[in-house]
């Protein structure tokens, strides 16, 4: 079996030359996975599915993006790139930019970003700089190096991201045989659930096929959405959607409206407890922004919002591995045992 990209499986519906070379990692393909010990744990009435994307090459969905912004950098002569980021969005953009040969620099808010996806970063070869101010500070002042110079933003304000990371709900339609009825999603600068939703209409209009209810998440210390204004200081345990001023944020509105779907809070408490739970009812290891849509999936369940005709798909967005830091500190240590088999034989019995 030949294993391709997300731009060789679906050139049909990128908008890049047709002989363009791809850059690409294999990212893609990522599994989707019926969750019924999870489906037990919530009391879930609806079938659940879990996209698990924290198996794409970098540990993240921002691969199935940064494969067509990069390739479309190369196209077009690009030397150099650059991204405002969370984490995630720094270590795909480094990564690709190496396979790309293209130098990569890379704006964090200090001290706010998990230590899995920094390390990806700079191993990849990045320059990251580090500035005291949050993601929205950040942005800024690559938006401002973008119009200064010729050096390529390769955020999701880049269109290309978006046309990356449409391919998921491809996927899930093409395993599922239809679309689900509801698609919960993380929200942080909302080109995700942007990308779900504009992917999801393509195949309806190619295919015939149903759409989806779109169902968005954000932190309740970063929920500028729901509460319909910028949150200057955003603060979660999540650090993915830690973002106060959301770059899709009109899109991700459009989004919701056009899909009859909501966009609601959860706590960091939920989040974790999510984390955990996904884990132990599934064995996926996400990060806590990951968690956000299982979390906001048991919100809706204890309200009688899902009926047993429903299928609800959750996007984990990124590998747990990518901030182990925040999971130690909210589970039990190892236990400690003499090299003896009857002390060992003790602990395996209690």
């Amino acid at each position: 079996m030949k294993y391709t990209g997300v731009i060789e499986r679906y050139r049909e519906y990128m908008p890049l030359s047709r002989d363009v070379m791809p850059i690409t990692l294999l990212e893609g393909n990522t599994p989707l996975l019926e969750a019924d010990n999870l489906k037990k744990e919530l009391k879930a009435p609806c079938k659940v599915f879990l996209k698990f994307e924290g198996t794409n090459p970098t540990g993240s969905f921002k691969d199935r993006g940064m494969t067509v912004a990069i390739t479309k950098s190369v196209e077009d002569g690009a030397e150099a790139v650059i991204c405002a980021s969370t984490g995630n969005t720094s270590a795909s953009a480094a990564a690709y930019a190496a396979k790309a040969g293209l130098k990569a620099f890379v704006i964090l808010p200090k001290g706010k970003i998990a230590i899995g996806k920094l390390a990806q970063a700079l191993i990849y070869g990045a320059k990251v700089i580090e500035i005291d101010g949050n993601f929205d500070d950040a942005l800024r002042i690559v938006r401002e190096i973008g119009e200064k110079t010729r050096v390529v933003i390769v955020n999701s304000i880049n269109p290309y991201r978006i046309e990356g990371q449409k391919t998921a709900s491809f996927e899930i339609v093409e395993t599922l045989g239809k679309a689900p009825t509801h698609h919960s999603l993380p929200v942080g600068n909302a080109g995700n659930i942007t990308a779900y939703w504009k992917g999801y209409k393509e195949w309806s209009t190619k295919h015939g096929s149903s759409l989806p209810k779109m169902l968005g998440f954000q932190a309740e210390g970063a929920a500028p959405i729901v509460l319909g204004r910028v949150v200057d200081h955003p603060e979660t345990v999540a650090t993915a959607i830690r973002i106060g001023n959301p770059a899709s944020w009109k899109q991700a509105v459009n989004a919701l409206d056009e899909s009859t779907g909501q966009i609601n809070i959860v706590q960091d408490s939920e989040i974790l407890s999510a984390q955990k739970l996904i884990a132990g009812a599934e064995g996926i290891f996400c990060e806590p922004a990951s968690a956000s849509s299982v979390a906001g999936l048991r919100k809706l369940i204890s309200h009688d919002y899902f009926s047993a005709k429903d299928v609800v798909v959750c996007t984990l967005t990124g590998n747990g591995l990518k901030d182990p830091d925040t999971a130690s500190r909210d589970i039990a240590p190892p236990l400690t045992s003499k090299p003896e088999l009857s002390e060992v034989l003790k602990l395996i019995q209690d």
